[in-house]
């Protein structure tokens, strides 16, 4: 054995060990391990409890029935730490003879300060010491403690090391233990920080799997296991976004189009792993989408492994929020087969295939031209069979397509046939607020639909969306707000039924302090329904509405103008509430709104103006503020809401000028 390897052996108890083991109070088995843990983000320190298991097996060696293979396994350990060169690699070779993926091997390695001995050897300048190592160190770590541990030990630059040899076994088993250790967020920080990113990615390199069909020689069955094992260890680091970051500059989008094209499942579960997960980034969603590889994933999304289908309908899911990954799934043939997967009743236990194939369906249903083919795959019917799931995630994304798919009347009027309203109202009782929030969404467009709206009355959805305004979730609340104006509407007697609701409208009111610019925009919009009827607004106003609405007029954010003007405008017409308006100095601000490129905004402003435009002297502050060139031009617009507004403005201060002008010539006279 080389003098590097004696040296190392020599220093097993060195200060590369950091972990402290503290016995606590009288209790001398029960450790804790601490340790210092340095995420992406911040320091901090945890202290780690031993497992039930590992409680389980303590009783058990007071009792002395600890297995014969512990025994023998602190033995072969004992051998690589002292015997030489030809000792230590026999004994790692029958190491390997052992089951080393149950926890009480991994402890007998661990116990007697295996772990230590095994990184040592990493440093070795012996090829099958360092690969006997990596074996046994490959399957070890899928214990999280041996994992946290070989970090502590220093382990990770080591491993790293690895990857710069020639030895393909070397770089292949340095990969697979990096895949199981990087779970742990402060390796993913390490491995970047040892530059190891590149090296992996370079494991990818491999042309000949791009060629399926093509019999394997031995060389290219060892470099197909090193990209395999390269694919582990990045879909372990891609958890980290900054991993993902250097993961690109790397060039790994061309290899992992690349990859795809093969027929290895035991590669591409790993390959496409690391595509769903890098998916997340906007960057690698135009990429993939570039790259062309939708074609591709949508190809494996009928393969017969679960594992793969469920990789590639997560990566549908995450790359559909783009309208071109939409187009181009439909136009592979994608929805057949998330909807197949969505259908299959043998599937339904598999929750995390069902969530992404549900998701997938809810992102490709924000295009017209993919809910016309998933109507004629009755999509709707097969999405309400999943209502009674037990499966947030899955109820979510039901939901969620739902609502995109109920956007359009026929998928209304499926959906009522269906019974999935009910269902859906039953739904408002949940607690999962991404789950509260898209029920809001499906339910504000069924309540287009008067045969709709008559279920939903009849099933006291209103009362149950209107309670949904004081969840604590800001987006829960705003969506219960935009769900409650068709509801209102729509109603049969929505000014009684509004009433009915005890403290219904002073719970409004007082969502106009949130901080939240969805809220203020959604319950601005409420308010402008509510206030139509004149006994609501005459409550709005005695809950100082007018004094609530008037603190918001200074924002800048375009979707809040659109509903506070409507608000305004519905409010305005009450008592003196114009000229109140007026004095807490609104019309200004508002008049301001028409500069914005927004037409919607156009439109409400147009008619707040026009309401306050009945009191004089909002008229002279009108005219001051330069108003009406703008009216000017949004009196000839092709909408005729905004175009009769803008003339009853203009007509109101013109009469002001005619009567102003009356005035002046009697006093002439």
């Amino acid at each position: 054995m080389s003098a590097r390897m004696t040296s190392s052996k020599s220093s097993l108890r060195s200060t590369r060990t950091i972990r402290t083991i503290a016995s606590v109070g009288s209790c001398p088995d029960k450790k804790f391990v601490v340790k210092k843990t340095v995420t992406d983000d911040s320091d901090s320190t945890e202290v780690l409890s031993s497992t039930d298991e590992e409680e389980r097996w303590k009783e058990s060696a007071k009792t002395g029935d600890i297995p014969a293979d512990y025994w023998n396994i602190q033995k072969l350990v004992k051998f690589i730490k002292a015997g030489n060169q030809t000792a230590t690699i026999v004994a790692l070779c029958c190491l390997q003879d052992y089951d080393l993926t149950t926890q009480i091997n991994q402890l007998a390695i661990q116990d007697i300060g295996g772990l230590e001995v095994l990184v040592n050897l990493l440093e070795c300048n012996d090829v099958k010491c360092r690969l006997g190592a990596l074996s046994v160190l490959a399957e070890i770590s899928i214990n999280i403690d041996i994992r946290r541990t070989i970090v502590d030990l220093g382990g990770i630059p080591l491993l790293v090391d690895i990857l710069n040899t020639q030895a393909i076994d070397l770089k292949t088993m340095a990969a697979e233990t990096i895949a199981n250790v990087a779970k742990v967020r402060l390796a993913r920080k390490l491995v970047r920080k040892s530059n190891g990113i590149p090296k992996l990615v370079d494991l990818l390199d491999v042309d000949f799997v791009c060629k399926p069909g093509v019999e394997l020689a031995d060389m290219q069955k060892a470099q197909l296991n090193m990209a395999k094992a390269g694919a582990k260890a990045l879909w372990s680091l891609s958890e980290s976004k900054h991993n993902k970051k250097q993961m690109r500059k790397s060039g790994i989008v061309p290899l992992l189009g690349c990859l795809l094209q093969s027929n290895y499942i035991d590669l591409l579960v790993p390959v496409m792993g690391t595509i769903q997960q890098c998916a997340a980034l906007g960057t690698y969603q135009l990429a993939i989408t570039s790259e062309g590889m939708i074609p591709m994933i949508v190809k494996h999304l009928n393969s017969t492994n679960l594992d793969l289908k469920m990789q590639c309908s997560s990566a549908l899911f995450k790359c559909a929020s783009d309208k071109t990954a939409r187009d181009l799934i439909r136009q592979a043939g994608g929805l057949e087969p998330l909807v197949s997967i969505a259908k299959d009743k043998n599937l339904r236990e598999n929750k995390a295939l069902l969530a992404a194939a549900t998701g997938a369906i809810w992102q490709c249903a924000a295009t017209e031209a993919n809910v016309k083919k998933l109507d004629q795959l009755r999509t709707v019917a097969v999405l309400v069979q999943l209502l009674t799931d037990e499966n947030d995630d899955v109820l979510t994304n039901c939901v969620g397509a739902i609502a995109e798919c109920v956007k359009f009347q026929n998928n209304r009027e499926s959906l009522r046939s269906a019974g999935g309203l009910p269902l859906l109202v039953n739904l408002l009782n949940g607690t999962h607020p991404p789950l509260l929030e898209n029920v809001c969404k499906a339910l504000k467009e069924c309540a287009l639909d008067p045969d709709s709206m008559t279920i939903l009355e009849d099933l006291d959805a209103v009362r149950l969306i209107w309670s949904l305004l004081k969840n604590p979730n800001p987006r829960v609340q705003a969506y219960a707000a935009w769900a409650i104006c068709p509801c209102i509407e729509n109603a049969k007697d929505s000014g009684e039924l509004v009433r009915s609701f005890v403290g219904a409208m002073e719970l409004v009111v007082a969502l106009l302090k949130s901080k939240d610019i969805l809220v203020l925009s959604a319950v601005c919009a409420a308010i402008a329904t509510i206030a139509k009827d004149k006994e609501n607004v005459a409550v709005l106003t005695d809950h100082k509405v007018i004094y609530m609405l008037a603190e918001l007029v200074h924002t800048t954010d375009d979707l809040l103008r659109e509903n506070l003007a409507a608000a305004i405008a519905s409010c305005a017409p009450f008592g003196n509430n114009t000229q109140e308006l007026g004095r807490l100095r609104t019309v200004t601000p508002i008049v301001g709104y028409m500069v914005s490129n927004n037409p919607n905004v156009h439109r409400t402003v147009a008619m707040a103006l026009q309401e306050l435009s009945k009191d004089p002297q909002n008229c002279i502050t009108m005219h001051q503020s330069g108003v009406v060139p703008f009216l000017l031009e949004t009196v000839g617009s092709t909408d005729k809401i905004l175009q009769a507004a803008s003339a009853g403005c203009l007509q109101n201060i013109r009469e002001l000028a005619l009567r102003a002008e009356e005035y002046l010539l009697k006093q002439d006279m």
